[in-house]
């Protein structure tokens, strides 16, 4: 299986270092940016697969950037993270399209189980678009032949 590209994005900066270094032990490559605008700048940058995204930073707010993400990059799933946990903010990024919620502080077990739920997720849609194209790949040869087979021409 290829190794998950995970964006962590929090304005801690402290949290990214500690959290990162933590994921890197366990076998991930995370990036991290201090900012929704940042994170929505390296994700035109590089590929990401699962988005961490604390829900309460200055500026974009963690809800914003999902919005962002979803309409920019739809298969991408992102995890809202917050030390201020409210339904309302759970329900409002649950809403918009995030694929779960953690509350800080979490173990970063929680944290990683989360992560792997989401990218099994990300990559069985993305079979499913492969599967999708290439059985319309499949059936378009057929439309034609039907087209010219009926009428004794072919409108492509």
């Amino acid at each position: 299986m290829p190794i998950m590209k995970l964006l962590l994005v929090d304005d801690e900066e402290r949290f990214l270092q500690t959290t990162a270094k933590l994921l890197v032990k366990k076998g991930y490559e995370p990036l991290t940016a201090t900012s929704g605008a940042a994170a929505l700048e390296l994700m035109e940058a590089k590929h990401v697969d699962v988005v961490i995204l604390d829900v309460k930073m200055p500026g974009m707010d963690g809800v914003e950037t999902l919005k962002h993400i979803k309409t920019r990059f739809p298969l991408v799933e992102v995890i809202m993270l917050t030390g201020h946990g409210t339904i309302d903010s759970a329900v409002e990024g649950m809403r918009t399209g995030a694929f779960d919620y953690l509350t800080k502080p979490c173990e970063i077990e929680e944290l990683m189980t989360k992560a792997d739920e989401a990218y099994a997720k990300r990559q069985q849609m993305e079979e499913k678009i492969r599967l999708a194209q290439m059985r319309k790949a499949i059936h378009s040869p057929r439309e034609v032949v039907k087209e010219t087979d009926q009428g004794g021409w072919s409108q492509s």
